[in-house]
């Protein structure tokens, strides 16, 4: 589904904070190994306008598993890349991890209140949460009429502790920001997506895609039919692999290894001995969580696979990921279609356009509301 979903402090604090205008709303990503940043505009004509982006290095063991073990450092780094950026916008979109976040389509009678939803949706939350209600952060969204249960409309929960949301926010007033918008990653990397492929999926006969963003240290596959998440799955398999295997093909430090491999200098052998062989098994994780995927539903092919994150755009990475799953592949750019703003070096973001899926994503709330 497209990310229409918000986390806040409170339900009626929520909608006023989701629903809030801002000059530019910047798309703040924090993951495990880096901090990016999105600014986008619209142009008279309507098309979308990348105004700014800008990236920051966090050094291992920074965050880990979503949760920000260094406080300060990454502070610091989110200063340096809104600096790196040159914006003078200061209201973000941020997200946390969809494994901080607990979600649950339920269904409720069409034509309540607000506040009726409201008390609805707390009701049912309460079912499925394993903490107490007033520890968590909750929103939901109507999605739309319910398949399966004429009258009512199909509602997406979601609910966070509150001290995740709370660790988001304290990074961004620490950087002198402030979060108006609290997300789910993958929520955003799917508006993303979704603005990209609509088109797509509208003319093919097999009206399914499959997402798959690598990662540093983890990679995430997603299977979309529309609006509709049919399949999730994440692996612990990620870039950093490949700057492992540098080290230690080379006698190279982690940091040396990671500073060549992303400026492309690297020894002549390096494309045989080291990237082919790691390309090639990427490939084969890509083929294998679309296995786990077709073993346990009615569908045997795709329309489309993508490929997101930092290592999407390894030569030969579209390529190894068709013969492995006998589908068309190719490399996302979240960017793509929209005007470049005067901030903006287009080379540049030739190779680094795919790992910006959720920033992007997250910029892109200030349009889809």
């Amino acid at each position: 589904m497209h990310a229409r979903l918000s986390l806040g402090v409170a339900l009626s604090t929520l909608k006023s904070l989701f629903r809030r205008e801002a000059p530019n709303l910047l798309g703040l990503d924090v993951s495990t190994s880096s901090v990016k940043l999105v600014e986008l505009s619209r142009a008279r004509t309507g098309e979308f306008v990348l105004e700014r982006c800008a990236s920051e290095t966090l050094e291992p063991g920074w965050v880990r598993d979503g949760t920000i073990e260094k406080f300060d450092e990454v502070t610091d780094a989110i200063r340096r890349v809104v600096r790196k950026s040159g914006t003078k916008s200061k209201d973000v979109s941020m997200a946390l991890p969809a494994s901080a976040v607990i979600t649950k389509k339920i269904s409720l009678p069409d034509g309540l209140t607000e506040v009726e939803l409201e008390v609805q949706v707390e009701s049912e939350a309460r079912q499925y949460i394993p903490f107490s209600i007033d520890e968590v952060s909750l929103d939901f969204q109507v999605l739309g009429p319910s398949m399966r249960s004429s009258g009512d409309v199909e509602v997406l929960i979601a609910a966070a502790r509150k001290e995740k949301v709370a660790e988001r926010q304290n990074l961004a007033e620490g950087a002198g920001l402030t979060a108006v918008v609290m997300d789910v990653d993958s929520f955003a990397g799917r508006l993303a997506v979704g603005r990209l492929t609509e088109d797509l999926i509208k003319s093919t006969e097999v009206p399914l895609i499959a997402v798959f963003e690598v990662g540093a240290y983890r990679s995430t596959l997603q299977v979309l039919r529309g609006d509709e998440v049919l399949y999730e799955r994440d692996q612990s398999f990620g870039g950093a692999q490949l700057t492992q295997l540098i080290e230690r093909k080379y006698g190279f430090s982690q940091e040396e290894a990671e500073v060549r491999k992303r400026a492309g200098d690297l020894p002549d052998d390096y494309n045989q001995s080291v990237l082919a062989p790691f390309v090639e098994s990427l490939s084969q994780e890509v083929g294998r969580a679309l296995q786990f995927f077709f073993s346990g539903s009615t569908y045997n092919r795709l329309g489309h696979v993508y490929m997101a994150g930092g290592s999407a755009s390894l030569h030969g990475l579209p390529q190894a990921v068709s013969r492995q799953t006998a589908c068309a592949c190719s490399v996302i750019n979240p960017f793509e279609g929209m005007q470049m703003g005067p901030q903006v070096s287009a080379r540049r973001l030739a190779r680094e356009a795919p790992s910006y899926l959720t920033a992007t994503g997250l910029a892109l709330r200030r349009f889809f509301q």
